[in-house]
């Protein structure tokens, strides 16, 4: 072949597709991130991938420039939370194939997400009769102290157990990056706040909040499908990533779940009122 057609020829080169056994000692993408996929290392793959450090420096860069967010696939991924959350763990699967890290580059889905928290926020303010300062200590709690204080907390903690005892034997050279751990927490965060911060809000007076049997079962089951919403879609986050393995852990929580639900039912525990009365007099 000489070496003008060489120059030109449009099929990848053999070696950006090499064998198991070619790679050991390489500096191309894992091929535990890359198996099952067809395509060759991206061209913009980074060899020498960036610290932490530097890539919360560009996330936290990127907050202030709304013009270069993608908000269309932001919004997208919050509606497939909902109907089929294991496409918008794929995704996760190709940015990793192609940007070289799991854990999201844009924050549009942090901003989508503070948005919704605003949005009900001003519903809990209309159901519990805030003042305008009372609905602004209580905004400032659910963003700053419900959904970034305590996710960064669940996400340590989570981001900890994974990389101490759920790696792989033959993948302990990885680990899970601490932001994948954050936007696991978010994505699973994401519907329990539609649930209980939005869709309860319609029924509370008129049904939920009264004494009836059926009221307190319909609130608590409210309860029941957020919480479990969020353990399902925690599995599916980590149980994404081929270097884990006893991802099913995190669905043995479910079973506890259903117990806990009947014994509210039968001590007669309105989990939506508790919620109510909680948010309340925290902001008196």
């Amino acid at each position: 072949m000489s070496s003008t057609s060489y120059k030109y020829q449009t099929s990848p080169l053999p070696s950006r597709a090499q064998s198991p056994s070619s790679n050991l000692g390489s500096t191309t993408v894992p091929l535990s991130y890359r198996t099952g996929s067809p395509l060759p290392t991206p061209a913009a793959h980074r060899h020498d991938c960036m610290t932490a450090a530097a890539k919360r420096y560009r996330y936290l860069r990127r907050l202030l420039k709304f013009r270069q967010m993608d908000f269309e696939f932001a919004a997208w991924q919050m509606v497939y939370l909902f109907i089929s959350p294991q496409k918008v763990y794929r995704n996760f699967q190709y940015r990793k194939q192609t940007k070289a890290q799991f854990a999201r580059d844009d924050p549009a889905f942090v901003v989508l997400l503070c948005f919704w928290l605003c949005v009900t926020s001003v519903g809990f303010a209309l159901v519990l009769k805030l003042s305008l300062w009372s609905f602004l200590r209580f905004l400032v709690y659910t963003v700053c102290v419900d959904t970034l204080a305590a996710g960064i907390i669940v996400a340590t903690v989570l981001w900890s157990i994974t990389n101490h005892y759920m790696i792989k034997p033959t993948c302990r050279d990885q680990d899970v990056e601490w932001g994948y751990a954050f936007d696991v927490h978010l994505n699973a965060y994401f519907p329990p706040l539609i649930i209980l911060h939005f869709f309860q809000l319609f029924f509370y007076h008129v049904f939920i909040s009264q004494e009836w049997f059926v009221s307190l079962l319909f609130g608590n089951l409210l309860w029941l499908f957020a919480i479990g919403y969020y353990i399902y879609i925690t599995f599916l986050g980590y149980s994404a990533l081929p270097i884990l393995h006893r991802a099913r852990v995190f669905l043995y929580a479910l079973p506890v779940l259903m117990v806990l639900l009947l014994v509210s039912l039968v001590v007669r525990v309105n989990l939506c009122r508790v919620l109510m009365n909680f948010y309340h007099y925290r902001v008196l």
